[in-house]
């Protein structure tokens, strides 16, 4: 099995590539993850992840670089138990990945971690924001928050976040779907809530929504009536989606995305394939970004939007 940060997914096994069908190597994964050893003891199914062994890793995929999303929100995640010193435990994930990350300078980058519904979630943006390795943008992981975009207050305190990363020029990763541990209703409700409430908070800096709005795959159907209130949006112009951008970690390799792989691809061209960031979430569990990277490659796109959705680079990574 492989473990996505608040999930349990199936990665299935790959296909064979065609020979006519090739290989590339992304310029970037976007969606990876370290785990201290902190972290690590929180969560018995994942195992600690330094900048090391993420580096081989993508050697071995020849992925040059990478966008590091801190798990620090773990420690704010209430449906886990409590820890001593919550914001401590926060501050300390997200300083021992910034230490990680400020080894391999010229290929790591890193967005700072919290749940948006803390007391303290101002307080750490600012603080990321005066660290060189934090400060290009913060991730947001509304599973492991229990964050419920149909409470108003939920709603409220997050469009305080993000007028907070658009005042400090951070971009801002979202993991979208909510809670799926605690069955967490997830529709077209919730993510329309996102696009009118939460997004306009937030208009001047990119925003990359993770798994393609899910939770790691692609089978859930609630995930694609969700994406397509964003297609919706594109379709219409509508000028809150133009900085907005869609990872596809979990997507392929992983669940029944072969049976899914036609719906997922009209999708990547509605969406845009300018707008979509190759991202592997490997590394927690049974996959690597070499086995997702080939996953990724068996989809029925064309050489040309392979090609140019392995080169997408966003302004957060330059």
């Amino acid at each position: 099995m492989r473990l996505h940060l608040g999930s349990v997914i199936v990665l299935m096994a790959v296909p064979a590539l065609s020979a006519a069908q090739g290989q590339g190597h992304p310029l970037v994964d976007y969606h990876q993850h370290l785990v201290s050893p902190v972290a690590a003891a929180r969560s018995p199914t994942l195992g600690i992840i330094t900048a090391d062994t993420l580096i081989a890793a993508l050697d071995a995929a020849g992925i040059r670089r990478a966008l590091i999303l801190s798990v620090a929100y773990q420690f704010g995640n209430p449906n886990q138990p409590a820890v001593a010193d919550e914001y401590a435990q926060v501050r300390a994930e997200n300083d021992w990945t910034s230490q990680q990350v400020a080894r391999f300078p010229d290929r790591l980058k890193a967005f700072c971690g919290f749940n948006p519904l803390k007391d303290y979630a101002l307080d750490e943006l600012a603080r990321c924001s005066k660290d060189p390795n934090l400060r290009s943008g913060i991730k947001l992981h509304f599973g492991n928050s229990d964050v419920d975009l149909r409470n108003p207050q939920h709603v409220a305190k997050l469009k305080t976040v993000f007028q907070a990363a658009n005042q400090h020029r951070m971009a801002i990763a979202v993991h979208m779907h909510p809670s799926t541990s605690m069955r967490r209703p997830y529709s077209a409700a919730q993510a329309t809530a996102f696009l009118t409430e939460v997004l306009p908070a937030a208009p001047n800096v990119p925003v990359q929504i993770a798994h393609l709005t899910g939770a790691g795959t692609y089978d859930d159907p609630a995930t694609d009536e969700a994406l397509g209130v964003f297609v919706a949006a594109i379709a219409n112009h509508d000028r809150r989606m133009t900085n907005v951008y869609f990872d596809i970690s979990g997507i392929a390799g992983v669940g029944k995305w072969t049976e899914r792989a036609n719906v997922i691809v009209a999708r990547i061209r509605e969406i845009g394939i300018e707008h979509i960031l190759y991202g592997s979430d490997a590394m927690a569990g049974g996959s690597t970004p070499k086995t997702m990277s080939t996953a990724f490659r068996q989809l029925p796109l064309t050489d040309a939007e392979f090609h140019t959705i392995e080169g997408n680079m966003t302004s957060y990574m330059k």
